[in-house]
C-alpha cells in the first residue's frame, strides 16, 4: 500500500511527537481520512525523510510521532535553476509543477516586456504563495527530499546579472543546440521566456549578461512547453535521467 508524503516546515527528529499544521491536518483527516496508527512519510525539504505513525486525529488536532530516518538520495547531481517568465493561470502553475518533478532547484517568476499577467502587490503575494504551493505538493508527489526554492518575482535585467553556471535562454531563432554546450561546476540556468518572446532588447540584455541562446529542435514550443523539455534535455544530457535508480 503506497504511504503518504506530507512536507512540514518544522525540524525533525525521531522518537519526536509533531501536531501537524492546519493544512496537512485537513489533508489527513478529510482527504486521507487516516485514523490512529496510519502510516506517513514527512520531509521538511533539507534531505532524506521521516516515516511516522499517526497518534491522534482530532478535529483540532492531527499528532504524529517519528519513528525512523530514511536517507533517500533522489535529487539529480546539477544545480538546476530556473528563470520563468510569468503565462497566464494554468500554464505558470503546470510550468511551475512540472519543473519541481523535473528536479529544478531554484525558480524566479520573472516580469517581462510582453509579459500579459499584470499583479497590484497585494495580487503578487498571492500568487507566489500559491506557486510555492504548488512547487511543496509536486515535491510531496515526486518523492524529493529537497524543497525547491521558489523566490520573489523578479523582473527580468535585475535577475540576469546575479546568475552562475551555464547559463543558456531558450530562443527558436537560436543556432546552438544543448548538446554542443557543457555546464559548469555542475551549474545550470535556463531562461524561459513569455507567450510573446523576449524582445530584441530582453535578447541583447541576456546574450550581454553571458547567456547564450539556444534552439529545441525545428518546431517553436509553446512557453509552457519550451521550459519543461529543456529541463528534460538538460536531465538526460548531464543530470540523471540516465542513471538507474538503486532504490
Amino acid at each position: 500500500m503506497r504511504v503518504s508524503r506530507l512536507y512540514t516546515a518544522i525540524p525533525l527528529a525521531i522518537d519526536q511527537y509533531i501536531e501537524l499544521d492546519d493544512d496537512n491536518a485537513h489533508y489527513v483527516r478529510t482527504v486521507l481520512r487516516l485514523k490512529k496508527d496510519a502510516k506517513l512519510m514527512i520531509f521538511n525539504g533539507k534531505g532524506g525523510e521521516y516515516s511516522c505513525t499517526v497518534v491522534e486525529v482530532s478535529r483540532k488536532t492531527v499528532r504524529c510521532a517519528i519513528e525512523q530516518w530514511h536517507d533517500r538520495g533522489v535529487e539529480s547531481p546539477l544545480q538546476l535553476t530556473l528563470g520563468l517568465s510569468i503565462s497566464r493561470g494554468d500554464r505558470m502553475d503546470l510550468s511551475v509543477q512540472k519543473s519541481v518533478e523535473l528536479g529544478v532547484n531554484h525558480i524566479t517568476p520573472l516580469c517581462t516586456e510582453r509579459c500579459v499577467v499584470q499583479f497590484s502587490v497585494e495580487k503578487k503575494l498571492q500568487r507566489l504563495q500559491h506557486w510555492q504551493k504548488i512547487a511543496q505538493h509536486a515535491a510531496e508527489q515526486s518523492g524529493r527530499t529537497m524543497l525547491p526554492e521558489l523566490t520573489e518575482i523578479h523582473y527580468l535585467p535585475d535577475w540576469l546579472n546575479h546568475q552562475q553556471g551555464l547559463k543558456v535562454f531558450l530562443d527558436p531563432y537560436a543556432k546552438t543546440s544543448l548538446a554542443e554546450l557543457k555546464p559548469e561546476n555542475r551549474k545550470v540556468t535556463l531562461l524561459a521566456g513569455p507567450e510573446g518572446g523576449f524582445s530584441n532588447s530582453e535578447r541583447d540584455m541576456a546574450t550581454a549578461a553571458g547567456f547564450i541562446p539556444v534552439r529545441l529542435g525545428s518546431r517553436i514550443l509553446r512557453t509552457e512547453t519550451a521550459s519543461l523539455a529543456a529541463l528534460a534535455a538538460v536531465q538526460m544530457l548531464w543530470g540523471d535521467f540516465g542513471v538507474l535508480s538503486e532504490d
